[in-house]
This record gives C-alpha cells, sequence and structure tokens, in this order.
C-alpha cells in the first residue's frame, strides 16, 4: 500500500507540472549541460512575432526567481540561446522535474509571455560511496551468518542512470546481501560466510562495486577493511622497570624528558597501552606532563633548580579492558646560571659634605646569588669615573667609601651604579645606581660677570628710572648661593650716592634716585657690594661708571633785546641806511651742549618782508635794500632764535624799529604795537603787587608769633637714635617709577640722633602673617639673626648633620669637625654562627632561641645598633629578633613540606646585622618534621573495567597513596576488605590488584573494595579509596532502531540549535558493547551544513540557514554502531514549510527622466516588476504609491505595473518628484518593501521675468560721485537655468535732450543702476528711465519698469554778501547820529544763498564789536539797529563783524565787517589810525610797576635783615650737626602702614632730609610723587602727633598733587 501511495504522489506531481507547462506561452525540454549558444527554439516565429521588431520593442528574458542568466534571447534572429551552462544536479539536487521559468518582456506596449524550460537528466555521475575505506572490526569469536550493515553507494543522476546493483570481489569468508526497501532504497549487508581466525589473518581487504543503469554505464568502488578483534590476556609490560632523566632548569617548554614505553602481546582494544601519572606530587604535576598515548613526559612549566632539584614519581601502563603495570622515573635537575645577583642597599648616608675627608665610609651594600657552586660567586664593582669605591667587607657585604675631596660645585649628585656579576658560563650581572647628593658649604665668594660696568643714562630721566643691571653668580647652593646687592658709601659732588643711585639687593637692577643734570655733572663712579647669605657671609665688588648723556632741555636765552619790561626794544634807523648796513644784533646763548646748543636766528614776521634780514648764525640785522621814502617809519620785527636739538627749543624777540634821523621826528611813541593785551598785563601787575604784599605781611606775622608763644627752653630733636632706611631694603621693594610691589604693607618710625652719623630705617610691624619680622626682613640674610642651635646632632640613617650658630657664641669649626667624625667611625666585623633546631608548624611568637645570649651581645644596644633579621633571595621574614629581649622569635607559620619537599633535610639560614660597628652572624634552623599528614591517594574512587574472560591470577595495578611527610611519617602499609575475588600483593612500594577468581557478569556486574593505607607517626594517620571494579561482557548484538523511517516537519528560518527529530536504536549488549553511538550517513553538502546528530543521543539539530525557497524537503540516512563496529541504519524526511520570510522586491525595468513639463495626462513614464519568493498566500503582492504626486500604477501583466502621469506638470511649482512605491505580500504577519524613484521635471520658457516692484524710485544727493550706486532692480524668472537667467538693460530715452545713457548705466548681471556723472540740484531736479529684464530661453521673454530719480539738495554755495560790498577794505564806515534813539535803524546786512529750502534759509549774527550792548542785527532780516539811545560817554568809534549763516548741515557761512562812527559829521573825528588808545592805560601801567618794584624791594631787604641778625649773633648753640649734612632717604616701599595701622600710602616719594648746626630749622622734604590720587602729606606722614608737634608745629599742606613741602621752623633766641 505505501508502494502505492509513492507512486499515486510521484504521478500526481508529475502531471502538475505537465499542466503548468500547457499553461505556459511556450515550452521547451533540453538535455542539461548543453554548450552556450546552443539554440533552444525559435521565440519570434513561436509567437508569431517579426524578429526585426524585437529591438525596438526591448525584448528581454527575465526570471522569477534568483536564477543565473542561463538564457537569452538573440534580438536579430529571435532565437531562445543557451548563455550559462545548466547542471540539473545543481539546480534540482534530487528533484524528479527539473523546471525552469522565465518571461519574455516587450515595451511599446507592453508585453508579457512565459517561457518554461524542462531540463532533462544525462548520466554524467557516477556512483560515490561515503567513504573510499569502510572500517569494520569483528572479533574472532563472531558467529557464521553475522550481517553487517554497510552504507550504500549514491549517484545524483534519477531514474535510470542512478545505482542499480552492487557486486562484491570474491574471498572466502564473506557474501553481500542486497535488498529493495520500501522506500526504493537498498539495503546492503555483508554477511559471515566462514568463522575468523585472529592467528590465522588479522586483517581482511573485500572491494565493492557500485553500478548504475546509464549508458554509457558509470561505477564506484570502496574497500572494506575488516579487522579480526582477538581476546584481552596480556596485560602491558614495561621495557625498564626503573628510569632516570636529567634536565636543565632552563628547559623550555614543551622539552621531552624521556619517553617511557610499554608493550602488551594483544591486539586492537586490548592491545592498546595508556599511560599516566600513578604517584606524583603536586608540583609535579605542575611542571611535567605525559602523553597517555605516546609514553612521552614533556616540561609544562618553569623548572628551578632552586626550588626543587629532584622529581620523584610512578608511572602506571594500562590497556584498554583494565590490566596494568607500573614502572618508577626519577628526573635529576641540574643548575644552570639563571640568577643574576641581587645587590641590596643596607645603609646609606645622604646627602654627604663636600668637606667630608676621603676614606670615609657612607653605604653598606650586600650582594647574593640564589644559584650555587661557581654560579653563586659573585664580583662587586663601581664605575671608575667617580670618587667612590667599594670595599669588601663580610661574606658578600661591601662599604662604599670615598677616594677623594668632593666639591658640589663641580658635581652636587652622583649617580653610582655598583654593577655585581657572578662566576656562572654565561655570567650573570645586575646593576643599581645609588644616588647620592653633596650637601654645599659656603666656600665661593659672588663673581660678578664683568670687570666693570658702564651705564649710560640722559638727563632729566624720571626719578626711579632703570640704569642698568649687574649680576653676580655664586656657585653655592641655597642660601650660600643667594646673592644680595648694596651700594658700597661714597659721594658723588658732596653728596652721598645714594641720593643718586640704589639698587634692587635681590635683582642687582640700578635704579637713579633723582633727576640727573647734564648741566651739573657729566659722569661718576660707584661701588657696587655682592654678597651671599652664607655663614660667614662672603662678597665681592664691582664699580660702575654712570656717564649722562645731554639733552636739549634748556631753551635758548636772549640776552639782548633783554626781555625785560616791555618785550618791544626800539632802534633807530637812518633813512640814508644802504641795503647791509648794520641795524642791531640779537644776542643768546644755551646752556646745553654740542649741537644742542648750536643756534639759528630766523624772522618770524616783519612789518614789510623784504626790508631787512638777520645772520643765520650771527643775529646781526641788516638791511636787505637801501632805504625809500616810500618805507613806513615804524617798522616791527618778530625774531625766533632757534637751538640745533631734537625736537629743537626756540625763543622769540620783538624789536621796533623807527625809520629818522631823531626822535624828533616820530609823532608819537606811546605804544605803536598796543592791543588788547595791554589790559590783561595791567590785570597780572595788580594781582601780583597783591600777592607779594600778602606774603610779606604773613610772614611777619608768622615770625612774630613764633618769637612770643613758644618755650624758652631749646629742645633737641629726639633723644635717642633713629633711622632712615638702611641699605637692605624688604625683598621685592617697589621701584621709584611704581614698577613693583611689596608682599606687604609696612609700619615704620624714623629716628634722628644727635652727635651721630648713623641712620636706621626700621620697619616695625608686617601685615602679612607669611612674612618674616620685619626687622629680620631689613637684614636681608638669615644668617645675620638666625639662633644658636646648640651642639650639632648626627643621624646615621640620614646620614646629614647640621652646624649652626650664632651672636656671641660664634662658630666653631672643633664642633663641626667632632660632628662630623661621630658619624664617621669604624666597623667593628665579628662573624658567629649559630644553629637552633626547631619542629615545624610552631606558632607564632614562639621563641626559638635568645640571640643575644648566645652571641654575648648587650641588651641595651640592640635598638641602637639597629639589629634585624635578613633572609636571603625574596623568602618571607619566617623569624624576628626582639630587641628587647634578645630572643629570636618565629614571626610566620613554617611548613617544611612547603619549604624543603622531600628532601630529609630541611634547613633555613638566615643572616642577624648589626651596625655601629657592623657586625653579621649566620644563624641555621633546621626544621623538624612532624606527622601533620594524612596519607592520600590520587583519587577518591578508583575504577577498574575487567572482562568475564579475565583469567584467574591476573594482577592490575594501582597507585599508591601519596605522604607528604617523611621517614617514618610516611606510609608503610596497606590493608585490603576481604572478599572472594581478589587480594592485595603489594613489593617494593607497588601495588597490585591480583584476581583470586574468575567473574561472572551474570552473577555480578559490579564489585566494590575498600583500600586502605596507613603511615609510621604517632598518632598514626591514614587514608582510603573505594575500588569500583565493573564487570564486562562480550559484543553479540547490533543497535537496533526503533523505526525505519523517520517523518518530521521544520519551519523554515528555524534558529541554529533547533531540534528537529530524536532518532534512538538499543544494544543488548552492556558496557562498551552497548554503548551506541549516531552519525549521519551519506548525505548532500547541503544537508551536511544545515543539519547535525549528536552521537550520543541521536538528537537532529539545525545548524545552517533553512531555506524554503532554495530546499522543501530533506532526506537522509543515520547510522547507529556499538563500539565494537556493529551498526544498522534509518531513514529521516525533512519537510519544511513555508514562512512569510521574504519582502517582495520591486524592479525598475523602464524609466523616461526627466519628464517635459508639457507632457499630457496618462503618458507612461516607467514600468514597474514586483517579485516576492515565498509561495501560496505570501507570493501574492499588492503594489501601490503615495496620494500626493500627479502620479499612479496600473497593474498590466502578471506582477508588472505601468506608473502613469494623471495631471499637468509644473516645473516651477514642483521640479522634482520622489515617489515611493510600496509592495506588500498576503502573507501573515505581512512583509513589505519600498523603493524611491526620483522623477525631474524638464523646463520650457513659458514665464517672462516679473520685477519686484511696480515701479521703482531711487534718490541721489546732489555732487555725487560718478559711479556711485543709485538703487538696484530686481526680476525673478521662476523658469530654469538659460530660460530663468535675467539680463537688464535701459530702453533709449533723453534725459535734458541727452542721451539716458549718458547720465546712467545699469548691471546686466545685477540690476544695480549708477549714476555715470555727477548731478546739480540746481540744473534739474528729477527724471524717469525705463529698465528692461529679459531672460535667456528660446524664443525670449522679458517685461519692463519705470525707475524714477530724485536728486537731493546738499548745502553747497555759501551765503553771498551783497552789501556791504568786499571789494576793496574790508571795513565799511557808516555814520550814527549821536542823537539816535534806541531801535534806530543803522544799515542793513543784504546777502543771498544759491541753495534751496532750508539750506537757502538765512541768518545775521553780530560776532564782534566794539561795545555789545549799543547794536543788535535782525536775526533773518539783516537790520543793525541800536539796541539803546546813545550816551555822550559811547566810544565814537564802533566796529561790527557781522556772521552770514545758512540753515544747512553743516551750516556754511560768510562775515563781513562794518565800522561806525558815532557822529554827526567827519570833521568831529580827529584821526582814524587806533580808535580805541586811551592814554590813562599806560599811565597806570608804570604806576603798577613803580609799586610792585617798591614792595619787592622793601621784602627783599628784610629778609637780608633777618639773615644777618641769624648768622651774626654771638650765641650759636649746636643742635644736630657740627655741618650742614644730608642724609638721602631710602625708597619707602609702596603701600606701607601707618604705625597705628589705620592707614596706607599708596605711592613712594622721593625725601631729603637737611639737618644743620647753627639753625634752629630743620627741612624734611618730599621731592616728589607719582600717583595723582595721594593723599596729602600731613595725613600720611606723622607717625604719631605727640612725638612731632612739638618741634616742628603745624605743618602746611600743599593740595596740589605730586609735590609736598612741610617746612617745620624753630627758633628759640631770634630778636628783631
Amino acid at each position: 500500500m505505501e508502494l502505492k501511495g509513492r507512486l499515486w504522489l510521484f504521478f500526481s506531481y508529475v502531471f502538475a507540472i505537465l499542466f503548468y507547462i500547457s499553461n505556459a506561452d511556450l515550452s521547451y525540454s533540453v538535455p542539461e549541460e548543453m554548450r552556450p549558444g546552443s539554440i533552444v527554439g525559435n521565440i519570434a516565429k513561436d509567437l508569431g512575432f517579426e524578429a526585426g521588431k524585437l529591438f525596438t520593442r526591448k525584448a528581454r528574458i527575465d526570471t522569477e526567481e534568483s536564477y543565473q542568466h542561463y538564457c537569452d534571447i538573440d534580438l536579430k534572429t529571435g532565437n531562445f540561446v543557451i548563455r550559462e551552462r545548466i547542471d540539473r544536479e545543481e539546480l534540482c539536487a534530487e528533484k524528479v522535474s527539473c523546471l525552469l521559468k522565465f518571461e519574455l518582456v516587450l515595451e511599446s506596449p507592453l508585453e508579457l509571455h512565459q517561457i518554461s524550460l524542462l531540463i532533462q537528466d544525462v548520466n554524467d555521475n557516477s556512483p560515490v560511496f561515503q567513504k573510499d575505506t569502510i572500517k569494520l572490526e569483528i572479533g574472532e569469536s563472531a558467529d557464521k551468518g553475522a550481517r553487517y550493515r554497510l552504507n550504500e553507494a549514491h549517484d545524483t543522476d534519477l531514474g535510470h542512470n542512478s545505482v542499480k546493483q552492487y557486486i562484491l570481489q570474491n574471498n572466502e569468508h564473506f557474501v553481500l546481501s542486497v535488498r529493495d526497501d520500501t522506500d526504493g532504497s537498498k539495503n546492503v549487508e555483508l554477511v559471515l560466510e566462514k568463522e575468523l581466525d585472529r592467528e590465522k589473518e588479522h586483517d581482511l581487504n573485500v572491494v565493492m562495486i557500485a553500478v548504475d543503469g546509464g549508458n554509457p554505464q558509470r561505477s564506484g568502488s570502496a574497500i572494506i577493511h575488516v579487522t579480526v578483534l582477538d581476546a584481552n590476556d596480556n596485560a602491558p609490560v614495561f621495557d625498564q622497570a626503573f628510569y632516570k632523566a636529567s634536565l636543565p632548569e632552563d628547559s623550555v617548554l614543551d622539552t621531552l624528558v624521556v619517553t617511557v614505553s610499554a608493550t602488551d602481546a594483544d591486539e586492537g582494544v586490548n592491545g592498546v597501552v595508556t599511560y599516566e601519572f600513578s604517584r606524583i606530587s603536586e608540583r609535579a604535576k605542575k611542571v611535567f606532563s605525559l602523553n597517555s598515548q605516546t609514553g612521552e613526559i614533556k616540561v609544562i612549566g618553569p623548572l628551578d633548580f632552586e626550588n626543587d632539584s629532584k622529581y620523584e614519581m610512578r608511572i602506571d601502563a594500562k590497556d584498554g579492558y583494565g590490566l596494568s603495570s607500573d614502572s618508577k622515573l626519577m628526573i635529576e635537575i641540574t643548575d644552570v646560571n639563571d640568577n643574576a645577583p641581587v645587590i641590596y642597599l643596607k645603609s646609606l648616608t645622604n646627602p654627604i659634605p663636600e668637606n667630608v675627608s676621603p676614606g670615609a665610609e657612607v653605604g653598606i651594600i650586600n650582594v647574593q646569588d640564589r644559584d650555587s657552586e661557581n654560579n653563586r660567586q659573585v664580583r662587586c664593582s663601581i664605575q671608575q669615573n667617580v670618587p667612590f669605591k667599594l670595599v669588601p667587607s663580610i661574606k658578600n657585604y661591601y662599604s662604599l667609601v670615598t677616594t677623594g675631596q668632593l666639591d658640589r660645585e663641580l658635581v652636587s649628585d652622583y649617580n653610582i651604579t655598583i654593577t655585581a656579576t657572578d662566576e656562572g658560563s654565561p655570567p650573570l650581572s645586575s646593576s643599581k645606581t645609588v644616588q647620592l647628593s653633596v650637601a654645599d658649604i659656603n666656600d665661593n665668594p659672588p663673581v660678578f660677570e664683568e670687570q666693570s660696568c658702564s651705564a649710560y643714562m640722559t638727563e632729566n630721566n624720571k626719578p626711579g628710572s632703570t640704569l642698568c643691571s649687574v649680576t653676580a653668580r655664586d656657585p653655592d647652593w641655597r642660601q650660600n648661593g643667594t646673592v644680595i646687592y648694596s651700594l658700597l658709601p661714597g659721594e658723588v659732588n658732596g653728596a652721598p650716592v645714594s641720593s643718586y643711585l640704589s639698587v634692587n639687593g635681590d635683582t642687582g637692577v640700578i635704579h637713579a634716585v633723582k633727576s640727573l643734570d647734564y648741566e651739573q655733572f657729566r659722569s661718576f663712579k660707584v661701588q657696587v657690594m655682592a654678597r651671599d647669605n652664607g655663614s660667614p657671609p662672603l662678597s665681592s665688588n664691582l664699580t660702575v661708571s654712570v656717564f649722562i648723556s645731554d639733552v636739549n632741555d634748556n631753551s635758548p636765552q636772549i640776552l639782548y633785546p633783554a626781555p625785560e619790561g616791555n618785550s618791544f626794544m626800539t632802534e633807530l634807523v637812518p633813512k640814508a641806511a644802504h641795503r647791509g648796513s648794520l641795524v642791531s644784533k640779537v644776542i643768546a646763548v644755551d646752556a646745553d651742549s654740542g649741537q644742542n646748543a648750536w643756534l639759528s636766528y630766523h624772522i618770524v614776521k616783519s612789518t614789510d618782508p623784504g626790508l631787512f634780514t638777520i645772520g643765520l648764525h650771527s643775529g646781526e640785522i641788516r638791511t636787505q635794500r637801501d632805504i625809500s621814502e616810500s618805507d613806513s617809519m615804524k617798522q616791527n620785527l618778530i625774531v625766533s632764535v632757534k637751538d640745533n636739538g631734537q625736537p629743537c627749543l626756540s625763543a622769540t624777540c620783538s624789536m621796533y624799529l623807527l625809520i629818522s634821523d631823531n626822535l624828533a621826528e616820530v609823532p608819537e611813541l606811546k605804544d605803536i604795537s598796543y592791543d588788547e593785551k595791554n589790559s590783561k598785563l595791567t590785570s597780572y601787575l595788580i594781582i601780583a603787587l597783591v600777592s607779594v604784599s600778602t606774603f610779606f605781611l604773613t610772614f611777619i606775622i608768622i615770625i612774630l608769633g613764633v618769637r612770643f608763644c613758644r618755650r624758652r627752653k631749646p629742645r633737641l630733636l629726639f633723644d635717642g637714635a633713629v633711622a632712615i632706611p638702611s641699605a637692605y631694603l624688604p625683598p621685592n621693594y617697589a621701584d621709584v617709577d611704581g614698577t613693583g610691589t611689596l608682599r606687604s604693607a609696612y609700619n615704620y618710625d624714623a629716628y634722628l640722633t644727635t652727635g651721630s652719623r648713623t641712620s636706621d630705617f626700621k620697619f616695625v610691624s608686617s601685615y602679612n602673617d607669611n612674612t618674616l619680622p620685619a626687622d629680620q626682613t631689613l637684614r636681608k640674610s638669615p644668617s645675620d639673626f638666625a639662633e644658636v642651635f646648640g651642639d650639632c646632632d648626627s643621624s646615621p640613617e640620614v646620614g646629614a648633620f647640621l652646624l649652626s650658630g650664632m651672636g656671641d657664641k660664634g662658630f666653631s669649626a672643633l664642633r663641626s669637625i667632632f660632628c662630623f667624625a661621630s658619624f664617621i667611625v669604624m666597623l667593628h666585623l665579628v662573624n658567629g654562627d649559630l644553629r637552633y633546631s626547631i619542629p615545624e608548624e610552631m606558632k607564632r611568637e614562639s621563641i626559638i632561641g635568645n640571640a643575644a645570649k648566645d652571641l654575648g651581645l648587650d641588651l641595651r644596644t640592640l635598638s641602637s645598633r639597629k639589629a634585624r633579621v635578613d633572609f636571603e633571595g625574596t623568602r618571607k621574614r619566617y623569624c624576628d629578633i626582639n630587641l628587647s629581649t634578645g630572643d629570636l622569635v618565629t614571626s610566620e607559620r613554617m611548613d617544611r613540606e612547603s619549604l624543603c619537599g622531600k628532601k630529609p633535610s630541611c634547613v633555613v639560614k638566615v643572616d642577624l646585622l648589626l651596625e655601629n660597628p657592623l657586625e653579621l652572624h649566620r644563624v641555621s634552623l633546621h626544621i623538624q618534621d612532624v606527622n601533620d599528614n594524612s596519607p592520600k591517594f590520587k583519587k577518591h574512587l578508583i575504577e577498574m573495567e575487567i572482562g568475564e574472560s579475565a583469567a584467574k591470577g591476573y594482577r592490575f595495578s594501582i597507585e599508591e597513596a601519596h605522604d607528604a611527610d617523611i621517614g617514618q611519617n610516611a606510609v608503610q602499609r596497606y590493608l585490603l576488605q576481604k572478599n572472594e575475588d581478589f587480594i592485595l600483593a603489594v613489593d617494593s612500594h607497588k601495588v597490585e590488584l591480583v584476581l583470586e577468581n574468575t567473574l561472572d557478569r551474570e552473577k555480578q556486574q559490579e564489585i566494590n573494595l575498600l583500600l586502605t593505607a596507613l603511615d609510621g607517626g604517632s598518632p598514626q594517620r591514614s587514608g582510603t579509596v573505594v575500588i569500583h571494579v565493573t564487570v564486562l561482557d562480550a559484543n553479540d548484538n547490533a543497535p537496533v532502531f526503533s523505526q525505519a523511517v523517520y517523518k518530521a516537519n521544520l519551519a523554515e528560518n528555524s534558529p541554529p540549535d533547533t531540534i528537529v527529530i530524536h532518532v534512538g536504536a538499543t544494544d543488548a549488549d552492556e558496557g562498551v558493547n552497548g554503548d551506541v553511538t549516531y552519525e549521519l550517513g551519506h548525505v548532500s553538502d547541503d544537508d551536511v551544513n544545515a543539519f547535525s546528530i549528536d552521537s550520543k543521543t541521536g538528537e537532529i539539530r539545525v545548524t545552517g540557514a533553512i531555506d524554503f525557497e532554495d530546499i522543501s524537503t530533506f532526506e537522509m540516512s543515520v547510522e547507529a554502531k556499538d563500539s565494537l563496529g556493529l551498526s544498522s541504519y534509518a531513514k529521516v524526511i525533512i519537510d519544511v514549510t513555508d514562512m512569510n520570510d521574504n519582502a517582495p522586491v520591486i524592479y525598475l525595468k523602464s524609466l523616461t527622466n526627466p519628464i517635459p513639463e508639457s507632457v499630457s495626462p496618462g503618458s507612461e513614464v516607467g514600468i514597474i516588476n514586483v517579485q516576492d519568493r515565498d509561495s501560496e498566500n505570501n507570493q501574492h503582492v499588492r503594489c501601490s504609491i503615495q496620494q500626493n504626486v500627479p502620479f499612479k500604477l496600473v497593474p498590466s501583466i502578471k506582477n508588472y505595473y505601468s506608473l502613469v502621469t494623471t495631471g499637468k506638470l509644473d516645473r516651477e511649482l514642483v521640479s522634482d518628484y520622489n515617489i515611493t512605491i510600496t509592495a506588500t505580500d498576503g502573507g501573515s504577519p505581512h512583509l513589505s518593501s519600498s523603493k524611491t524613484v526620483q522623477l525631474s521635471v524638464a523646463d520650457i520658457n513659458d514665464n517672462p521675468p516679473v520685477f519686484e516692484e511696480q515701479s521703482y524710485s531711487a534718490y541721489v544727493t546732489e555732487n555725487n560721485k560718478p559711479g556711485s550706486t543709485l538703487c538696484s532692480v530686481t526680476a525673478r524668472d521662476p523658469d530654469w537655468r538659460q530660460n530663468g537667467t535675467v539680463i537688464y538693460s535701459l530702453l533709449p530715452g533723453e534725459v535734458n535732450g541727452a542721451p539716458v545713457s549718458s547720465y546712467l548705466s545699469v548691471n546686466g548681471d545685477t540690476g544695480v543702476i549708477h549714476a555715470v556723472r555727477t548731478f546739480d540740484f540746481e540744473l534739474f531736479r528729477s527724471f524717469k528711465v525705463q529698465v528692461m529684464a529679459r531672460d535667456n530661453g528660446s524664443p525670449p521673454l522679458s517685461s519692463n519698469v519705470t525707475v524714477s530719480v530724485f536728486i537731493l539738495d546738499v548745502n553747497d554755495n555759501s551765503p553771498q554778501i551783497l552789501y556791504p560790498a568786499a571789494e576793496g577794505n574790508s571795513f565799511i564806515t557808516e555814520l550814527v547820529p549821536k542823537a539816535a534813539h534806541g531801535g534806530s535803524l543803522v544799515c542793513k546786512v543784504i546777502a543771498v544763498d544759491a541753495d534751496s529750502g532750508q539750506n537757502a534759509w538765512l541768518s545775521y549774527h553780530i560776532v564782534k564789536s566794539t561795545d555789545p550792548g549799543l547794536f543788535t542785527i535782525g536775526l533773518h532780516s539783516g537790520e543793525i539797529r541800536t539796541q539803546r539811545d546813545i550816551s555822550e560817554s559811547d566810544n565814537m568809534k564802533q566796529n561790527l563783524i557781522v556772521a552770514v549763516k545758512d540753515n544747512g548741515q553743516p551750516s556754511l557761512s560768510a562775515t563781513c565787517s562794518m565800522y561806525l562812527l558815532i557822529s554827526d559829521n567827519l570833521a568831529e573825528v580827529p584821526e582814524l589810525k587806533d580808535i580805541s588808545y586811551d592814554e590813562k592805560n599806560s599811565k597806570l601801567t608804570s604806576y603798577l610797576i613803580i609799586a610792585l618794584v617798591s614792595v619787592s624791594t622793601f621784602f627783599l631787604t628784610f629778609i637780608i635783615i633777618i639773615l644777618g641778625v641769624r648768622f651774626c649773633r654771638r650765641r650759636k648753640p649746636r643742635l644736630l650737626f657740627d655741618g650742614a649734612v644730608a642724609i638721602p632717604s631710602a625708597y619707602l616701599p609702596p603701600n606701607y602702614a601707618d604705625v597705628d595701622g589705620t592707614g596706607t600710602l599708596r605711592s613712594a616719594y622721593n625725601y631729603d632730609a637737611y639737618l644743620t648746626t647753627g639753625s634752629r630749622t630743620s627741612d624734611f622734604k618730599f621731592v616728589s610723587s607719582y600717583n595723582d590720587n595721594t593723599l596729602p602729606a600731613d595725613q600720611t606722614l606723622r607717625k604719631s602727633p605727640s612725638d612731632f608737634a612739638e618741634v616742628f608745629g603745624d605743618c602746611d599742606s600743599s593740595p596740589e598733587v605730586g609735590t609736598f613741602l612741610c617746612l617745620c621752623h624753630i627758633d628759640e633766641q631770634l630778636q628783631f
């Protein structure tokens, strides 16, 4: 029935194919493997097409599937031809029918024809076995008639071309049995015809041939290799009972140590020998590995002779069924030189004083090497170029000592490289760098960079300006190398040098204290001292020469004519003077020198420029020509005298020359140059006279007040010493010009001492917490005020010493030597060894022994001598020394097994080290073993498999137990639990299980035995292991599947590791014979990649991609096999169900792009094809596009769509369309895809340019520049490229009879209109032009616009005064009657303006008049009227200057002058030369001059009398000094604090203190200030008002910024 069902299914499938072919337009059948270019058929002929139209209609072949393009159409002949080779097996695999589907597509109009191509099978493949050699293992005990399943051959061809028969080579043992299964496959079995005998024949080879039914016939063959298995009756035997090997410790990983070998007389599984370690330590497991198959022992971990020098282990050899034997292996490790010496720095003195003596010890070094023998011998050395050497001391100890004098200034640090080299081959070395610093002592004075220094400064420099900078270097370190600069005392022109210069103590910058004057002195020298801060300080001096350069700072001084009184000097010039006659001479001098004093003379102004000349360098005034009668009698000369400086300075004088032979000819000499300045001179004389008189009276009142109000008793200024700031200023004090700042503010006191030449200036306090006290900071060097530190302390750990002292004690050289010598002592070396024996596992702090007592050490010195225990290498500190008791105690738990392993003797060596002097003692600790480890077997369970056929007396080796302890504490004996099958045999560490009775699997399948190992310690310890024996039986059953055919359904796209089906087979045997493994039989490559089978469980899982569209059904065979080769087969069929996993694919077959915007609606612009690889409903596709585009999809032939327009296109509205085509299938869930088609609309010229405005107005001011921009016109054309390119031009026209192009131009590209010429508002005010905009289309389109140009007026014309006329003399004379009343019209100013609008509005103003309140002028009328009635006191001569202004921006104006005479007739006017001269003015000036001279003379006489009385009186008490002394101050630091801390000065001041003998006065003068915002001096200088009030009295202050003068006068016996 099943066969009939399959036949029905086959015929149904064939019928469906034939039905599909009958529905296709064309069907062809061709054999596979046809050559490319072969003709299948003529499509044009079969479909009735003309072959010539195939090209014009774009005929082409499309495929529905993702087939390669196997076929194509010849457009010339219409033939359907083969393009690529077609392989039916590759395309359709094992499908009964192989059908390819194609589509013939034609356009204009669109047509679609289905073409089916049936591929026929040819016999092009031979039968192939899955394996070339089929291996079978058959025991010699197999019965006759036993069957063994074989894999059938596979032929990819179908039907008659597939496998038809099998042939077996003739042999005497086997025959072949072939039968057909129900599914059409063949079951091939090898049948045992005659029993096998392993002793006669171990292997058999038989050839099997598979033959197909094709023509020509093809065949394939495989060799069946049969291995005959025997019984397991022999145990493995080692070729040596004891193996020994030697291995260097530097052996690399994977080094072969030794190969152990054992042989087994059996064959097959029974003769396969495997190896394993039976007794091995944990350390050895990490170092060695054993190949279980070859017996090779290799290195897998690092070897170290220093840790383990020997390894012992036992090796078991075991066959497949549990029989075993063992052998012993010993591996000795040989030492190689693999450890470089290690250098330890035990002690170091750092830093070292540079005056340390040669031979002094500065460090202790210890060198260790973990290697043995010669490899451990070490040589130690340092480099040659350092003043140090290594001196050998106790074992491996070295002393580092100096070999010469040290100099920190030459070398401040030493990097000493200590190199240790051993005696190995090759020798190894290591190095350690020790850094030693040399401590500095003050042994170098500062040295200036130059032997002398020259500074150049121009005169009139600002106080505080920098002259130069001196630099001194001190190679010493820190304060010993800190340089402080100061000026040595000296005098310049009798004044202290400090009153001229100052030096910055930190930087060496030299500043000028005051302005230098080249005319006073031209050069001087000063001494600068550089001092370090060492103890004692060292110093050096430098001479600085200061040269003052002259600058042009003095104007020429005119000696004649003298500038006193009136600056005009009168000289008479004879009328008969000829050309070149000397008239006068100007005499001048200049205080400067050089070219700055070269003078030149020039006449800058004269009444007659051509009449007189002056000598350029002589100053002689001479006539240039002869005097004539026409020359004016009065000649005024202004002479300028200039020097030759840069910039030049000058002085001027005026000379009045009278061309006359005598003064009688001069009508008047009152004031020929009188002007308005005379009145100012009179005012100045009055002010001067009042000021001198007032000052004189005030001075007399002050003198009288002081005389009668002060006390009689003379007082000194101060009782104690005082100070003016010393040479040492605080660090970072400000320069005079304010370029620096102090870090804090200071209070200061000023003390002036009588009878003393010293001065101090003391800073009392500082307002900065981080600043040193002010009285200390002024001393600059900390060594000047450091306190005595007492005795020197020396620390051997640090290696440094400190010497300090000050005051009366001073410095002690003996103390320095003593302190250093107390650290550098001789090392007394004492050798001694101690030995202690202790058990392992002692608790911490357990006492080992009293090392101090055993060595005879003093307990009190252990701590001071830094007693300590050192260990070699990097071991833990297992013990330490108690510094209080001297006991050697444990600090870590000591495990003998971890320290020494299996060594019979375990010794730990430590060093006991003491310093001051150095002592080294070697302490040996013998670690005794205790029974702290139980015997242990390698495994908790020993599993053994023994066949039931094993003979009595068989021996099975067992791994012996391991005990980490040694000697009596190790394993001593074994005990086996009582049983009836086995006994125990122990011989020389070999433990064997002996079979006492034969085994029977049917009675007992498993046996459990308990084995116990006992040591000999007290208390005794033991370890046990369970021996599990499994009884094996014979292999006499093959596996059997539960089903002959397995079927499963699998959804495509199932993820990897999905379980498809579970196949199962059972084997009646047990143990190894009953273990069934599974594997896939013959499968195609696709099946191998898609599925896998679990060899243990039989689960078939997905391992690759499952795609229904590629393969819809999988068929495969599964083989089940036991461990000895018996097998059976089953068939598995997997049907793949389709899932909707393929989204539709959109293909753009044709597209018209771009589309003209004039295309008609309904036009076809593209063809789209949509395909979906899924089946049934998943393959049905709906296609659509978005709604907002003028296109639609029209369904055409199967899965084809036409893209057509639905309306008019306008490129100016939308120029591009992004059409998204969406295809959605009918699956669940739906899948969709989209494709965006970009269509561009081609432009046509259908739009003319359009201006943005209907008309344009342009405004331009007159007098514009030619080419200036008036306005810009813009036209837009929405068309594209040249159709939308706009060109501008002016239409022809005229403006005032001239072409418009002579006035304007337009930029053809931008539309910017420019003015061609300058416009004049007064000529014309506006005009219009036509501008045309044209595109570049074909034909071109254009449009016009009107542009109105308006010209704006600007104020470019000044008012023009018509009356009074400006011709001739600008003064116009008008008579004003004396009887004129207020408001009477005097005259009228008439003016016009050519501009218009507000620019032409005129206004009139009187800008100057002799009597401002007498006349007025109409603002807009220009009428001049009287403001009041004319009076007798009004000046007859009135001068008016009238200005006429327009209203433009900016306004323009014109002026005119009018001369008005207040008179009824001209006869009343005496003269018109000087209308404003007043004789009274000259008399008043003379009176004022006489009064001023008289008062000044009287005041000077009074001063002289007072001074004479003062210096001539008999009593001459001495107040401060014997002579006048000027003590120059230093510069006060900026921002220094007041004494009471309530205020601070904001700037720095220069001040001088003048103290005189024989005088009761003293002056304290601030010279200058450089801060405009400085408070008045009387608010900042008063330290304490009570200290100064009695002496100085009140102090006057001047509000003028930058200069303060405080004068306090004291006079005890002044009498008038």
